[in-house]
């Protein structure tokens, strides 16, 4: 009798589950990929080893693994993202209506994209293409693309390193693409490599001298 209760509980424990969400049924593993097939609703979709991928126009409430990427298809909303090991992408027009978070991973946004929160990561590439962020975007070893047309209605913040670090450091490379704009100040509190656009309207700059460019790149 005891071996089965446990058994039980031990399934329990390590199976999916589903239950009801603000949105539609919440999802929940340990080992194992989510997915939402096109035009379909969820709650709130968690996994500690696999990836959450979101079909285009799917809709969830919040999407958090530690071992894995975040994808968000074109037209699909969510509420948060959150991934310690692992990439978020957000196709086009894709919404998050909180934060995007990744420890060491990229966060990319497609055009039309839009993060109503704060974009943050401490290794890994950010980059925006013609999207919109509402807060502010932060990294520490990781480059910033601000891609053309992009708006990002807070600041940047590259923070300084801690602990101790070996050898010649890669320094984060930042640019501001043509026309973007970025409202709040670009702070920097550590060295990097900051480009801005000609054409391109920005808040203050704290910590590092911007070379400007004119044409697509730098």
């Amino acid at each position: 009798m005891v071996t089965r209760t446990l058994a039980i509980a031990l399934c329990v424990i390590f199976s999916a589950t589903a239950q009801a969400g603000s949105t539609g049924p919440d999802i929940d593993k340990v080992n194992g990929s989510i997915r939402i097939d096109e035009g379909q609703l969820a709650g709130d979709l968690e996994t500690v080893n696999g990836s959450i991928h979101l079909a285009p126009h799917a809709k969830a409430d919040s999407a958090d693994t530690v071992n894995g990427s975040i994808e968000i298809g074109d037209d699909s909303e969510l509420k948060s993202a959150e991934t310690v090991n692992g990439a978020v992408s957000l196709g086009q027009r894709a919404r998050v209506h909180g934060d995007v978070e990744s420890v060491n991973g990229a966060i990319t946004l497609e055009r039309g994209a839009e993060i109503s929160g704060k974009v943050s990561n401490v290794n890994g590439r950010i980059r925006t293409e013609a999207a919109r962020v509402g807060g502010d975007i932060e990294t520490v070893a990781g480059d910033i693309e601000i891609g053309a047309d992009s708006r990002i209605d807070g600041g940047l913040l590259v923070e300084k390193p801690s602990g101790w670090s070996w050898g010649k450091q890669k320094l984060p490379r930042v640019v501001i693409g043509p026309n973007a704009v970025v409202q709040g100040r670009l702070v920097f509190q550590r060295e990097v490599e900051l480009y801005v656009s000609s054409s391109a309207r920005i808040g203050a700059v704290e910590g590092a001298t911007a070379k400007s460019f004119s044409g697509a790149t730098p």
